[in-house]
């Protein structure tokens, strides 16, 4: 079929399907920043009353098949939210791809046009919440049940669940709530792990706290402070702690860094300010991308090998994956042996190798999907000209016309894109290897996620001067 009768069946699927498909509607005008903060926050408290409602139905699995991934699809184990925001991140990467190779066709400049694909990746979506619920919810929890009613029911809540969520986040992201839902969900998930790590006085398998604080009282008021640096069991320590603290001033100061370009206004006399391309140009999008594409392969890998390699003894499946028996959840080979953390230094001592491939291949892989970002997140050097140009801006010295605003833009924003991806793959990869609080990704996303929120404020202080220079520089 060619390329374009693909994109013409979709726009005829997504015109007939369109008045069926429950969707949250855009505010009739805009409301106060007070009431999104308001709505945002109710988001966020059903989520996580969600993440603590038990599955119905759901027996403790034998293993669990997304424990790498749940700081990235904010998700928890034999809870509503078992799926998180996987099948919406799914999709939306599933759509992207399919656009960026040329195969979906979309003039993105038409809002019809822009409208059409969003409703085509939220047809996506149900279809991946679909499939991933029967999937999981066989695999996984089918063993333990023996009545299918059980089941039925099991997936029917993964799949009302998942479209709760889909359902919030769009709540958020249409002018409700403020920022993204994911986004939202993703910074809770990640912070929620961090303050366990630094105050849980549950008991650890070494006798003391899970929490680094309580846990440095108890070795304390016992006199031995000997275990304190670094623990048994991946537990949090103070190498930990001052591991994530030094991560987090690294981020910190990575996500000031920026290439200023002065521009002045054409309409409004005398105003004058910068357009800042960032170190961090992509922000977090290639990480989260690059993370569902290695979620959702490591999870096939342990399906395939759960039903057709349980012994390791085929020697084609061992090429993808291996597990250890007695511990299933653990890699001991093969592709995904490679593609997933050592986590905690003693780990990694065990075999440098594989953590420094796990390091290069978070650097390639996060420069990867920047690369593609750039050209489908309309970041590219064209794509930032024309919004120059949209925005009733000029840069000095300079003709208003795309070619010369393109050319200058072309010296930076490529080569940011690389650096800054390189960056973001190496401090993700390092922090997974040597065990920071949160998960190396999960911190990159929670910094840049709140670097964001705190933009989108001060973006809502210069849109009230001049809302389309304020909607430029919120892209940054």
């Amino acid at each position: 079929m060619a390329e374009g009768s693909v994109t013409n069946l979709i726009r005829k699927v997504v015109f007939k399907a369109e008045p069926y498909i429950p969707q949250v509607p855009k505010p009739k005008k805009k409301i106060s920043l007070q009431t999104r903060l308001i709505w945002s926050g109710l988001a966020l408290v059903i989520y996580m009353v969600m993440g603590q409602t038990p599955l119905f139905g759901a027996t403790a699995p034998q293993f669990d098949f997304l424990q790498f991934a749940r700081v990235i699809f904010a998700s928890q184990q034999g809870t509503l939210v078992e799926l998180g925001i996987g099948p919406i991140v799914t999709a939306g990467l599933l759509m992207q791809l399919l656009k960026g190779s040329d195969i979906l066709k979309f003039d993105f400049k038409k809002p019809e046009e822009r409208g059409v694909f969003q409703t085509a990746t939220k047809l996506v979506t149900y279809i991946v919440i679909a499939a991933e619920s029967i999937v999981y919810a066989t695999a996984v929890y089918g063993p333990g049940v023996h009545d299918p009613y059980i089941l039925y029911v099991m997936i029917g809540q993964l799949m009302g669940a998942s479209i709760i969520i889909m359902l919030l986040d769009e709540l958020v992201q249409k002018g409700w709530g403020l920022g993204s839902g994911i986004s939202l969900f993703i910074m809770a998930g990640v912070a929620q792990q961090i303050l366990w790590s630094l105050f849980s006085p549950l008991p650890a398998g070494d006798g003391g706290a899970v929490g680094i604080i309580p846990y440095v009282g108890q070795q304390m008021m016992n006199g031995d402070l000997s275990n304190v640096l670094f623990r048994s069991n991946q537990l949090p320590s103070i190498f930990g702690l001052c591991l994530t603290a030094g991560i987090l001033l690294i981020l910190v100061f990575t996500q000031g860094m920026k290439i200023e370009i002065p521009i002045v206004s054409t309409k409004y006399r005398g105003f004058s300010a910068v357009y800042p391309i960032k170190m961090l140009y992509t922000s977090n999008i290639p990480v989260i991308l690059a993370s569902a594409l290695t979620a959702n392969a490591v999870f096939l890998g342990q399906m395939l090998w759960a039903n057709f390699n349980p012994r390791n003894n085929n020697v084609f499946m061992n090429i993808l994956g291996q597990f250890d028996p007695t511990s299933p959840s653990t890699p001991i080979g093969g592709i995904i042996y490679y593609v997933t953390p050592p986590r905690g230094l003693a780990v990694a001592a065990l075999d440098p190798g594989r953590a420094v491939g796990y390091i290069l291949f978070m650097v390639g892989i996060v420069v990867l999907f920047g690369k593609l970002w750039v050209e489908l997140g309309g970041l590219s050097p064209k794509s930032a000209a024309q919004n120059l140009l949209d925005a009733d801006v000029q840069i000095p010295g300079f003709r208003r016309s795309n070619a010369p605003v393109e050319a200058l833009l072309a010296k930076y924003i490529p080569s940011v894109t690389i650096i800054g991806s390189m960056i973001l793959g190496l401090l993700s990869g390092v922090s997974d290897v040597l065990g920071v609080f949160g998960g190396g990704i999960g911190i990159l996303l929670m910094v840049d996620i709140l670097i964001n929120y705190y933009t989108q404020l001060v973006r809502e202080q210069v849109e009230v001067v001049m809302p389309r220079l304020g909607a430029l520089l919120g892209r940054k």
